[in-house]
């Protein structure tokens, strides 16, 4: 099975980046042509017959599948960055962290009204980033069909916060 494959490509990095804490390294399943190629497709399998006209990803790691996503979808892509990282007009969004806060931020610009969107990320963990991420595109008007990830941690429960959505991972890990 193909997914078996992609997450035989991933390396697993203990007591990073604190003890207890398993970091899933994505950059082995990068490296591999096979593997990228594989992620891509999967993704692309499951947005094809669907009208999207933008593809958006939060930084960092989202961007390398949303960009390529979006090219195979014949989409544009739309970056969510950290403040202060985008140069014309934007819009935020405050989210909690474990330890305090954080913010993303939009340009103003970037989608309008109606358009549908899918929201590409690498890991869903807690799903606070990706909850902002979904206010920053539904404060625009953007129509959000799906979100998208490489990896869920489904121990630490990040699909709640966003059940409203239809959320599509291709490799589920259900503990540490």
């Amino acid at each position: 099975m193909v997914t078996d494959d992609l997450r035989a490509t991933i390396r697993n990095i203990p007591d990073f980046p604190k003890k207890g804490i398993v970091f899933r390294d994505i950059t082995t399943l990068l490296k591999d042509k096979n593997a990228f190629q594989n992620s891509i497709d999967l993704f692309y399998e499951k947005y094809k017959s669907i009208k999207i006209d933008k593809v958006v990803s939060v930084e960092s790691r989202g961007f390398i599948f949303g960009s390529v996503l979006a090219y195979k979808l014949g989409a544009g892509f739309v970056p969510v960055r950290k403040p202060k990282k985008l140069p014309s007009k934007t819009i935020s969004e405050e989210y909690d962290l474990e330890y305090g806060k954080d913010k993303l931020e939009i340009h103003l610009d970037s989608i309008s009204q109606g358009e549908n969107i899918i929201i590409v990320d690498d890991l869903l963990a807690t799903g606070g980033t990706m909850n902002a991420a979904c206010r920053l595109v539904e404060k625009l008007g953007g129509n959000i069909i799906g979100l998208a990830f490489l990896i869920e941690l489904s121990f630490l429960n990040g699909r709640e916060k966003l059940s409203k959505y239809q959320i599509d991972s291709l490799l589920k890990y259900d503990s540490e």
